[in-house]
């Protein structure tokens, strides 16, 4: 059996019929299993978005939190956990509660001891703060805040109606080798070269009980993905996406990250209406006393027009199978439904038509150009690039590509194109450095990818 096939049985036969594990204690061989320390993975989110996310997902003071079941999977510094026992101490004053009937309200899980026992000390501080003694706050916070891996330990607690957070930024190829195929073997979605956040969401939604919700911010990169295939199958087949707000450029986080982070609100119950929205460089709270949440929901259902570093809509449905899911203007997305529901695909082998990705060069500002001059004349391809096309008709904004190939034959011999060759010869030194030159030096003015002339 191949690894491929592996993960489809383990992902789509057995938990194409319940998305949660078996209630049946499953017994691992841990022998070796070894964890990174937590701060490779941690990026700490901003109290706004915090507050946005806990709105979306309906985690509010007016509503009985007491007889809910909040989870937080990676408390780190307790970005997300201490707003959430804000709101869980609130809601027991408004619904006049006792503090004994929360004590199995919430429960933050967190991989390293000194993280987990810096959570738990601002636990108590934050209990001691509404007037609880001491030493119940300690007990409370040590219930509440535990030791341990969520991607293990989360299979034996139970159900949550609200997974939420801020999952740990790491790399597969940056975690221990036997660590990465227990996760894998746990979590078949968990493919390719993936994040260990594939496992979190994974987890997160097979922990979720009839109605309830994972909202997490975290990269977007699985929505369109190859690695992020199995996930969207499973989402698309099993649960509800019921907001996703992309944030690549808003101000989300502490401190500068390149992570294309999305804020995604996914539900357990059948697909229904999902609000789809923007977050720019000007995103921040809204300032006005209402919920951010209300207002982008307000903007999305058109009963406001405007709300600062935001653009919304609301699609009647989300996107189905494992195909990468689109990233475009949240306006535009009814526009590609109605094209999806009307007409066939561009790519269709029905009619012969393929669409391809443009050529890889390994080096654009050498091999992309605007000077119509620059090298003869039939060494110069046209190019078209993403701006051209933007305004629905083609504009040419005048940029070739200086191409060294020869139709079917491949690379052109320089010595026959003096021009080209001393181009190419004044930027040596930067060809030679790319990984495609290092491994072919003879062909070292190559482009990664090969121009197929035929589809000009």
């Amino acid at each position: 059996m191949t690894a491929h096939q592996t993960q489809l049985d383990l992902g789509l036969e057995n938990v194409g019929l319940d998305p949660v594990f078996s209630t049946e204690d499953e017994v691992l061989d841990r022998e070796g299993l070894t964890s990174l320390p937590e701060p490779k993975g941690v990026v700490f989110t901003k109290k706004w978005v915090v507050d946005l996310i806990l709105d979306l997902a309906g985690y509010r003071a007016d509503q009985d939190l007491a007889a809910l079941y909040a989870v937080e999977p990676a408390a780190g510094a307790g970005a997300f956990f201490l707003p959430m026992i804000g709101r869980l101490l609130d809601s027991l004053d408004l619904h006049k509660r006792p503090l004994s009937d929360a004590r199995g309200a919430i429960h933050a899980y967190e991989l390293d001891q000194r993280s987990a026992a810096h959570a738990i000390d601002l636990t108590a501080k934050e209990l001691g703060h509404r007037g609880v003694n001491e030493g119940t706050a300690r007990t409370i916070a040590e219930g509440w805040v535990t030791v341990g891996d969520f991607l293990l330990e989360s299979r034996r607690d139970r159900r949550a109606d609200l997974v939420v957070g801020n999952p740990p930024y790491i790399r597969y190829d940056d975690l221990p080798g036997r660590t990465l195929a227990v996760y894998r073997k746990l979590y078949p979605t968990m493919v390719g070269r993936c994040d260990i956040y594939i496992g979190f969401i994974e987890a997160g939604l097979r922990h979720l009980a009839d109605g309830g919700a994972l909202a997490f911010i975290c990269a977007d990169r699985w929505m369109r993905s190859a690695y992020g295939a199995q996930l969207r199958r499973l989402v698309a087949n099993l649960y509800a996406m019921d907001v996703v707000i992309e944030m690549h450029n808003a101000p989300a986080f502490e401190d500068d990250v390149s992570a294309y982070p999305a804020v995604i609100v996914i539900r357990r119950a059948a697909q229904g209406p999902v609000l789809v929205a923007n977050a720019g460089a000007t995103a921040g709270p809204a300032g006005n006393g209402r919920p951010l949440a209300d207002l982008l929901v307000d903007l999305a259902d058109d009963r406001i027009k405007s709300l600062a570093g935001f653009s919304a809509t609301r699609l009647e449905y989300w996107f189905g199978g494992h195909s990468p899911w689109p990233s475009v203007e949240p306006a535009k997305l009814t526009i590609l439904q109605r094209l999806e529901e009307r007409f066939h695909p561009l790519e269709d082998s029905t009619t012969g038509t393929r669409v391809g990705i443009g050529v890889a060069t390994g080096n654009d500002g050498v091999y992309i150009t605007t000077n119509g001059a620059l090298v003869e004349e039939d060494r110069l391809l046209p190019l078209a690039m993403p701006a051209d096309t933007r305004s629905g008709e083609m504009r040419w904004s005048g940029h070739y590509l200086v191409d060294p190939w020869q139709q079917g034959r491949g690379l052109v011999d320089l010595t026959a194109y003096p021009r080209l060759r001393t181009y190419f010869e004044a930027h040596r030194q930067e060809l030679t450095l790319r990984n495609i030159a290092k491994r072919n030096a003879r062909d070292w003015y190559r482009t990664i990818d090969r121009v197929s002339h035929d589809l000009t």
